[in-house]
């Protein structure tokens, strides 16, 4: 009988059994995140630690920026490293320059068809409305022989003042300072008319209380509807210097890209004699032929256009803005001049040194003194004899009228009513001032009318330096670019 051996080792002469080899089996997909997971349980478990030696998993921002630099030091790869930033360049420099000019464009199309018309419209405004106050006080004046031109005047101007509200409502923005204005005095104006009219109607019938109403129209007029108007002009001049602003600057930005692109350009074309000893490449050559027209054009036509503005601004604006306060001026001191007559001394002004004065009198004055210097520095600013003559003119009249209105006002203090009347708005062959108003009124419109002109061809001419140059910069600017490409493939076409 046989017994098997006492022990734990295995018999001798028998060695281990042996397990077949597998060969190795792919693990499973790895994880979004990268780490593999145990298997089992929860289907989670700790990530499995990094193999020592191994090489950390590289970013794609890393592995493009080496095949970059393995790129660049190839000629090949240098090159079109090369006319990929030409070509950036050049874009660059062509819509900066669209995007400078289409801005500088604009303002100086507002310039001339916008903002400098409503300021225009806004003087007509304030000089419509003391136009119809002088009318209407030299017609309650002249009583039951209130001329029809007169009273056409008066009606002309409170149409003209109407209608130019409209005008400056549909261009003002809503809830603006503007808006709000040209609502009050769309208000005022009704309730100015119809003072006027009651005291038109108490003076035919030859009743003291036309007087006062015509006062009381009058402090309307001056204390609340001028004013008003006044701040309406101011609010107009500032949108339009806002314009100029916007208009004159030189596009320093675009000038600079196109430098810089153009120095490129040359670097690019001097490298590539250097490398190859050919003196053209057309490619390039187009490029930077298109890129310098761009320049000279943007340079020269922006320096044409920045002296047509300050010509339209120094010979045109500046001159308006003078005429139309000179304008005011004598209107306001013709309508102090016949409140004088009308308020015969109701109204008085204590001055400084105690004296006492009609206070119409006294704002004549003060009206007479605007008008002198306005006349003074439009005859400075009159840059031709169109400019100059009606000025030289109106100055004449405004000389003459002094001297009229002094004696019209030393009749008046001695008692003689009746002539003091006629020295004011009698008939021509009684010298009344009312001509040396009409005068200085008239050829200050002369004036007015000339230097219109002079700022819209002047303001023309550096609109249209602008024209077509943001949309031609950037077409030469997209032909550059694509030269500087073709110029490049030409030189990558000899590596294949």
């Amino acid at each position: 009988m046989t017994h098997p051996p006492k022990g734990g080792s295995a018999p001798p002469g028998r060695g281990t059994p042996t397990v077949p080899s597998v060969p190795a089996q792919p693990g499973p997909p790895l994880p979004p995140g990268g780490s593999p997971v145990h298997r089992g349980g929860s289907g989670a478990g700790p990530s499995a630690p990094p193999v020592p030696g191994a090489a950390p998993r590289r970013t794609a921002w890393a592995e493009g920026t080496d095949r970059l630099r393995a790129a660049a030091t190839t000629e090949p790869g240098r090159l079109r490293i090369i006319g990929a930033v030409l070509a950036l360049l050049v874009v660059a420099f062509g819509a900066v320059t669209a995007w400078q000019m289409t801005e500088r464009s604009a303002a100086a199309d507002n310039v001339l068809h916008s903002s400098q018309p409503l300021s225009a419209s806004a003087a007509d405004i304030y000089r419509s409305l003391a136009d119809a106050n002088t009318a209407a006080s030299s017609g309650f004046l002249a009583g039951g022989q209130e001329s029809q031109e007169t009273r056409d005047r008066y009606e002309r101007d409170i149409r003209t003042a109407a209608a130019k509200l409209i005008t400056a409502a549909n261009s003002s923005e809503a809830g603006s300072s503007a808006a709000t204005t040209i609502s009050q005095l769309n208000e005022l104006l009704p309730q100015y008319k119809g003072l006027i009219e009651r005291a038109r109607a108490n003076n035919r019938q030859g009743y003291p209380l036309g007087g006062a109403y015509l006062r009381y129209a009058n402090d309307k007029m001056q204390n609340e509807m001028l004013p008003k108007a006044q701040q309406l002009y101011k609010n107009e001049n500032q949108r339009l210097n806002a314009d100029y602003a916007d208009a004159k600057p030189y596009p320093w930005a675009a000038i600079a890209l196109g430098l810089v692109a153009l120095a490129a350009l040359a670097w690019a074309q001097r490298r590539n004699y250097r490398r190859t000893n050919r003196v053209l490449n057309q490619g390039m050559a187009a490029a930077t032929a298109a890129s310098l027209v761009v320049l000279l054009w943007l340079t020269v036509g922006h320096t044409f256009a920045r002296s047509g503005l300050d010509e339209s601004y120094d010979h045109g604006v500046r001159s308006l803005n003078v005429l139309h306060d000179a304008q005011i001026a004598s209107l306001k001191a013709r309508g102090n001049e016949n409140l004088t007559l009308v308020s015969r001394g109701a109204e008085t002004k204590t001055l400084p040194d105690k004296t006492t004065m009609d206070l119409y009198d006294y704002n004549f004055d003060r009206d007479m003194k605007s008008l002198t210097r306005g006349l003074a520095v439009a005859a400075g600013l009159a840059d031709d004899s169109a400019g100059e003559k009606p000025v030289q003119a109106a100055t004449a009249g405004m000389e003459v009228w002094k001297q009229r209105h002094k004696e019209a006002r030393k009749a008046d203090n001695a008692g003689d009513y009746q002539l003091a009347l006629d020295r004011v708005i009698g008939s021509p062959d009684k010298k009344p001032t009312g001509e040396c108003f009409d005068v200085v009124d008239k050829n200050l419109g002369i004036a007015l009318t000339h230097e219109q002109d002079e700022f819209q061809r002047a303001a023309g001419d550096g609109l249209g330096a602008m024209t077509g140059l943001p949309a031609g910069a950037a077409v030469l600017a997209v032909l550059a670019a694509a030269g500087a490409v073709l110029g490049i493939g030409r030189r990558l076409s000899e590596y294949r």
